[in-house]
């Protein structure tokens, strides 16, 4: 299928433009995560307790809030959870307030609202905890598995191509997660489990398309010996791009459908992806291959910059 064809867009020459529009979103993100002390993690790092719960008939969210901060609660967040009856309460460390001994935080919160909501009928309808040392350990472990994927990165694209093309395909990628993470910053969004996965998932994305601009690229540049570096680089992101549009259109839809369709569970996990494709897309035409033209142009100026005198 070919929704473009015979494209001719000078791509490298709108790079300047285009640095511009990336400084600006890794800016925002990084002055965000700055203020916010580092981005919102979930309780899958920090240690602590999320309940779900249903409360009929549907009250209000500050009358859930209120009732447990009647009973002495602190340091907890009321959330919405996909209907109007249902709530997400979380709260972080193994207690949330001093109580009767033998008696853990989510029940002193069930009991909390079961107590200061009289007239509603209260649900318990899921628990979830995580201890600080387990959150450690699977920060660590989430930290390591990204830096693991980059290195790895790196070496199968200096052995599929050569070591500049891991470069560029590793500053596009961190781009990709450096903006994504920024937004979920200005959003006041939290990190968890299911996030690190979509930013795997959108790393896997984004690569893909890079490596396919990047065989076209090499294809080209055998073909095409006469022909400048920056036209080669322009005529194998135009040649790749109606591919690059229909898979980028297609995960879209998938990506979108579950953002609107898949509910409160799934809602930031589906968001992450739908920005990662975007961003991804984005990357691999605006950041991968420009890249590759600065290391060209930065090598021909060190050569004749190291040429003798005649």
């Amino acid at each position: 299928m070919q929704l473009l064809t015979k494209t001719n867009i000078d791509f490298v020459g709108r790079t300047r433009y285009t640095s511009v529009i990336s400084i600006i979103l890794i800016l925002a993100g990084v002055v965000s995560l700055l203020m916010h002390g580092g981005p919102k993690l979930s309780i899958d790092f920090t240690g602590g307790t999320i309940l779900q719960v249903k409360v009929l008939p549907a009250p209000e969210l500050a009358q859930v809030r209120g009732a447990l901060e009647a009973a002495g609660f602190s340091d907890f967040q009321v959330q919405d959870f996909g209907a109007l009856d249902e709530f997400l309460i979380t709260f972080r460390g193994e207690t949330a307030q001093t109580g009767d001994e033998g008696i853990d935080s989510a029940e002193q919160m069930m009991h909390a609202l079961q107590a200061g909501m009289s007239g509603y009928e209260v649900e318990m309808r899921r628990e979830e905890s995580v201890g600080p040392k387990i959150g450690g350990e699977l920060k660590s472990a989430a930290v390591n598995s990204l830096f693991a994927a980059l290195v790895l990165i790196v070496l199968y694209i200096t052995v599929r191509f050569v070591f500049r093309y891991g470069i560029a395909a590793i500053v596009a990628l961190i781009h990709d997660v450096v903006i994504t993470l920024g937004v979920f910053s200005l959003l006041d969004k939290e990190v968890s489990l299911t996030i690190i996965a979509a930013f795997m998932t959108i790393i896997g994305y984004s690569l893909n398309d890079t490596i396919v601009v990047f065989d076209r690229i090499r294809e080209n540049m055998s073909l095409r010996r006469k022909e400048s570096y920056e036209g080669i680089i322009n005529r194998s992101i135009n040649e790749t791009l109606s591919r690059t549009l229909v898979t980028s259109l297609t995960t879209l839809m998938v990506a979108g459908t579950l953002f609107v369709l898949g509910g409160a569970v799934i809602h930031d996990f589906a968001f992450a992806l739908v920005l990662g494709v975007i961003i991804g897309t984005y990357s691999s035409i605006f950041v991968a291959s420009p890249v590759l033209v600065w290391w060209y142009r930065r090598n021909v100026t060190d050569a004749k910059r190291n040429q003798p005198a005649m």
